[in-house]
């Protein structure tokens, strides 16, 4: 029975070490790409230039890295528990909630602690998310299209809400900013709650097993003896806090939570045990190489890693659509 079952537990180490194997070339290219010049040489004759690698250069690519792994996580984990493939935090309304919340403590508290920030910006893509679900229960399981769509139209009403707000209190600009995910801001001291996020995307592994059940719906789930509730406010915690983080730290960026998932489980299934791995690498990957891309592309200026991975996500998504589509 070892022999029979050793091929297919095989297959996902392959696909992580494979992941491993083009995440690290990737992780060492971003420490050496941006407007300031670095080179091993430089390295070992200027502190100048040592200073900017552990300032600058370390703390970005690792902030990358975090990102696009908590959030691949976080959408995979919505998509379980919405059962529906086409849902991420982008198109659910958790995004829009958090950047809402994010925008009322900047009006009511400007000075407040970026802790307090996150906070309020989780508490208020806690309750977004609470809402999208109960919107989604109402739509019938079949309509499989029409759950991401009403998604959408939730959160662009948030997202009106959140810039007529903006309008009134003059922080429009801020509100542009928190919009628009980038990493060019980024320092030590200035990402570490990313780590937060990171361990989220961690914990969720350890629950990936019960995830993968409570997708098969309430009442299975609870005939299986899955604490279906329980279950459920951790995933939805986890996706707000996860969402909050990023928000506050580099701003909003779609898609990734949608794409990856997709991908990932067209190559591997959905055993999210097995597949959760190499869906955190990907998209840490992903991310890094848009990111990557945005520093050369416009060279010495950036374009956000958002705005290039909000194109490739826009036309994966797309495809996804027209295909579900075309096969239904």
């Amino acid at each position: 029975m070892a022999d029979l079952a050793a091929p297919a537990s095989a297959a996902p180490r392959r696909w992580l070490l494979l992941a491993a194997v083009l995440l690290v070339p990737l992780a060492v290219a971003s420490l050496f790409v941006g407007a300031g010049p670095l080179s091993v040489a430089a390295l070992l004759d200027d502190p100048q230039t040592l200073q900017l690698l552990i300032v600058s250069r370390i703390p970005r690519t690792a902030a990358v890295l975090l990102t696009g792994a908590a959030m691949a996580v976080a959408g995979v984990i919505m998509q379980l528990l919405v059962r529906n493939r086409f849902v991420e935090p982008g198109t659910t309304g958790t995004s829009e909630a958090a950047m809402l919340g994010l925008l009322a403590v900047t009006l009511l508290a400007p000075g407040a602690p970026i802790l307090v920030k996150m906070l309020a910006a989780a508490g208020a893509a806690l309750a977004g998310t609470g809402v999208f679900m109960l919107l989604a229960r109402r739509i019938p399981p079949h309509q499989v299209l029409l759950i991401p769509l009403s998604g959408l139209v939730y959160g662009g009403l948030l997202m009106a809400i959140a810039i007529f707000i903006a309008i009134e209190g003059g922080l429009l600009q801020y509100l542009g900013v928190w919009m628009s995910g980038e990493f060019s801001g980024i320092l030590a001291g200035r990402y570490e709650l990313l780590w937060l996020a990171g361990g989220l995307a961690l914990l969720s592994y350890f629950a990936a097993n019960q995830f993968t059940i409570a997708g098969l719906g309430r009442d299975v789930s609870l005939n299986l003896g899955l604490r279906y509730g329980q279950v459920l406010g951790f995933g939805i915690v986890t996706v707000s806090l996860v969402s909050s983080l990023v928000i506050v730290t580099v701003g909003m960026l779609p898609f990734i939570g949608l794409v990856v998932p997709n991908l990932v489980s067209r190559l591997m299934g959905d055993n999210l045990r097995e597949s959760l791995p190499v869906v955190a690498a990907a998209g840490a990957g992903l991310l890094l190489i848009c990111d990557i891309l945005g520093r050369v592309l416009r060279y010495p200026y950036e374009i956000p890693a958002g705005t290039v991975f909000g194109i490739f996500g826009a036309a994966v998504f797309l495809y996804l659509l027209l295909g579900r589509r075309a096969d239904g």
